[in-house]
């Protein structure tokens, strides 16, 4: 996936966009926006929504918790019928299902479409991109000298039993087979992914815990481990509460994005209030907070992000030109064929 320069679409034109805003302005009522608990609820909350509602006074955004994209889609399901949920904000390939199951409105119409980069769009999936999430090495800077720069540093044997690994089917795992298999020489991932298996397979007896809980994070920050990966939203916000005993790298082979889309739930009783804080939230004033608050990197081109805030996710120029293109809805065909195969040749070898 690439942050490519401001697309060139014609989704509105500025006579359609105006009516919209005057709509906007007069909008009232209550919606319910479901998205993710803990950490990100609490900096989604300030970032978002509570600007959104100064800036709205006639408008109550009620912010539903949800454990994963897969509860949520599991909600959506059950209420089918009679939906109690507004908008949503989970994982594309989820999300996908949703539209496959005709549980999502289309939200073309709204005027900041024509702000957002390209790679927020995915073909065939209702709503877009609400955030942008980087894929990175989380280390102990205290135990870890130097800083480590490259994927390769997990087959370091000085590392032995101070490895922690979520594995597949979990997203994080795939991701590791990923990008071992683009460090490490694998051609399309698309074809096959064996370089990044077979490399992993090798490093498999090093590894301390391939379910380190309640997350990587913490088994770093506690001394379980030296190295883990995560993500960097997370692994920026935990680095700075440990007090020096948690750092994230983003390795010189590059990383990938993960994406979570921003949606509208068909049939929601709230259509217009929501439709509002979608059009909010993907704007630049919302993008800059959740980007300087959180390092998740902006879905909306426009936004203007200091370069301390960019400097800690992945999209830098010379970042960007190391990234690789995920295509998620693909990895959801080969999801199971790659946690096969860690079932046969890696965790049997702890």
């Amino acid at each position: 996936m690439r942050l490519s320069p401001l697309p060139r679409r014609a989704l509105l034109g500025t006579a359609l966009a105006t009516p919209f805003i005057q709509r906007a302005r007069a909008e009232e009522g209550t919606l319910t926006f479901g998205a993710y608990s803990g950490i990100f609820e609490d900096n989604y909350r300030a970032a978002v929504v509570e600007p959104f509602m100064k800036a709205n006074p006639g408008i109550k955004v009620v912010y539903y918790p949800m454990g994963s994209s897969a509860q949520t889609l599991g909600v959506l399901r059950a209420q089918k019928a009679a939906p109690q949920l507004d908008a949503v904000l989970f994982d594309v390939s989820v999300a996908k299902g949703a539209t496959d199951d005709g549980l999502l409105e289309d939200i073309s119409d709204l005027p900041v479409m024509k702000e957002l980069f390209p790679s927020a769009f995915t073909k065939g999936v209702s709503g877009v991109a609400g955030t942008f999430d980087n894929y990175v090495m989380l280390y102990a800077p205290d135990k870890v000298k130097p800083a480590p720069t490259s994927w390769k540093a997990f087959w370091d044997p000085q590392f032995k039993d101070q490895i922690a690994i979520t594995a597949p089917p979990d997203i994080v795992g795939i991701s590791f087979t990923l990008m071992a298999n683009k460090a490490w020489g694998g051609g399309d991932y698309r074809k096959s992914v064996e370089t990044g298996l077979a490399k992993i397979a090798e490093m498999a007896p090093n590894v301390l815990s391939w379910n380190p809980t309640p997350d990587p994070y913490t088994f770093i920050t506690q001394g379980q481990a030296k190295m883990a990966v995560g993500w960097n939203a997370r692994g920026q916000i935990y680095s700075a509460a440990s007090g020096g005993k948690l750092a994230v790298a983003i390795p010189s082979e590059g990383s990938l994005f993960q994406i979570n889309n921003m949606c509208l739930v068909k049939g929601a009783k709230n259509t217009g209030p929501a439709k509002t804080f979608i059009n909010y939230a993907l704007g630049t004033e919302a993008q800059k907070a959740f980007t300087e608050r959180m390092f998740y990197a902006p879905v909306n081109a426009k936004a203007q992000i200091s370069a301390e805030a960019l400097g800690r996710t992945a999209a830098t120029p010379e970042r960007m030109a190391n990234m690789l293109d995920v295509d998620w809805l693909e990895i959801a065909r080969i999801r199971d064929g790659i946690s096969e195969q860690w079932r046969r040749r890696i965790l049997t070898k702890r």
